[in-house]
């Protein structure tokens, strides 16, 4: 094979399509934008041109160019077989029979470990989705909404009931974020179709926003959580920096776009009250007129249609944009701190090559069940067994998290849960101590 090259039987590189065997080494150097190879079950595929035209968007494939993707593939396509048909014109040869089927010295005892519980946890049922749950979560949003205008209806637009809606209504918005996230991740329906109509259904005219901008967001994160450059979670605009080794190198290099020894505090100015009315409306807008998608955008528009024909009667066009701006404003605040407590804290770096499980438990951690943490994080305090699990129905999170927790002790992985009040605490905890690292760097070194 020699030199991590390409070998044929007969010995002459590339002189058959999908006979070719490689190393390691050659794979890992096709990781470059106009040139990309995966590894997927000891297969080698050339992603290249299709990683434009990959459903769930470009740059989530192309993070895994040069890489072992099993695990990865395996956690996002719940129908592999119907997905072959689109790798078998990929396929251009397979790993050498001397080469590991992980790459870059990762745990083959995890790796392995963690597929006999994927498969334990598909025999066991626990990839099936139960219909009624999710018909009473959409049906207690609808509920939420109606209840919304009918107080107005029934007792005017006093100060008093106006806070009433717009909680409400911020309710409502937030628990059909959880919803669309379920419908995006596929874990609804066994048909994939049926999933990505509700999803633009409940992300599109319930929220206003935009299923492939979500998509090809939030995929990323999953792909690579907490990894700079690969996860947009990650991605502050240097507005913050954040784990341990940004804020050192912001401050070696004398960066200072901001007093980041007080992010801490400042945080609750730009953080939570801006995310979602400012940085992610801007975004969404962008990117559907960019990518011109107009079914996107039809989608999203029929939610301000239904929006402004419902309360425009009762507070004129720009009171009624007024109201929904403070809707945002306090779902905002509840998407942030749900969304930050479980990744805020943990491990942020640049890329490790990890192993699924073990980069998945550097980058999240859980927050203790009960009812209410259920139903507030859209039981996204099981953020862990989500993680590794994305198309596993929410409901059943807390069956497979034993499973994951006695995973992790035999190999020595820390699963980490804490209480809501402390999951909050550290989001504030972590950016005091990333701000710290940073003056410390920018002024001694």
């Amino acid at each position: 094979m020699g030199g991590g090259g390409q070998l044929t039987e007969s010995g002459e590189p590339g002189s058959r399509r999908g006979g070719n065997v490689y190393a390691w080494e050659e794979v890992q150097r096709h990781c470059h934008r106009n040139d990309q190879w995966l590894v997927i079950d000891r297969k080698v595929y050339n992603i290249t041109q299709w990683a434009k035209r990959h459903p769930g968007g470009i740059r989530v494939i192309s993070h895994y160019a040069g890489e072992d993707a099993t695990e990865a593939f395996a956690a996002f396509h719940p129908d592999p077989k119907f997905v072959q048909k689109f790798l078998k014109p990929l396929l251009i040869g397979e790993l050498a029979a001397t080469e590991p089927s992980q790459d870059r010295n990762k745990n083959a005892a995890v790796v392995q470990d963690f597929h006999t519980l994927r498969a334990h946890a598909e025999s066991q049922g626990l990839f099936h989705a139960q219909p009624l749950f999710f018909c009473f979560h959409l049906g207690h949003i609808l509920l939420l909404e109606a209840m919304a205008w009918l107080i107005l209806w029934a007792w005017g637009t006093s100060w008093t009931l106006t806070l009433l809606c717009s909680v409400i209504l911020a309710i409502a918005q937030s628990q059909a974020g959880w919803l669309q996230h379920d419908f995006g991740h596929l874990s609804v329906f066994k048909v994939s179709g049926w999933n990505h109509i509700l999803h633009k259904f409940v992300i599109g005219h319930l929220k206003g926003a935009s299923a492939n901008w979500w998509n090809h967001r939030h995929f990323q994160h999953h792909a690579k959580p907490n990894v700079f450059s690969k996860d947009p979670d990650v991605n502050m605009l240097h507005m913050f920096v954040v784990g341990e080794s940004q804020p050192v190198e912001y401050g070696i290099k004398k960066i200072k776009y901001m007093p980041y020894h007080h992010q801490h505090q400042y945080f609750f100015l730009v953080g939570p009250p801006l995310l979602i009315p400012v940085y992610f409306h801007i975004q969404i807008l962008r990117t559907m007129f960019s990518r011109r998608d107009w079914v996107d955008l039809a989608w999203s528009m029929s939610y301000y249609l239904r929006y402004f024909c419902c309360y425009a009667p009762f507070y004129g066009v720009f009171g009624s944009v007024a109201l929904i701006s403070f809707v945002r404003f306090l779902e905002s605040h509840w998407f942030v701190w749900v969304t930050q407590m479980n990744h805020l804290p943990m491990d942020i770096d640049h890329e490790k090559h990890q192993d699924w499980l073990t980069m998945q438990l550097s980058a999240t951690c859980n927050i203790e069940q009960s009812r209410f943490n259920d139903w507030f994080s859209g039981h996204l305090n099981f953020q862990i067994e989500h993680h590794l699990f994305p198309t596993m129905p929410r409901h059943n999170y807390h069956l497979v998290a034993p499973l994951v927790r006695a995973l992790c002790e035999k190999h020595g992985i820390p699963y980490q849960v804490k209480t809501l009040q402390q999951g909050l605490i550290d989001v504030v905890r972590s950016l005091k101590n990333s701000g710290d690292l940073w003056l410390d760097a920018y002024l001694h070194k």
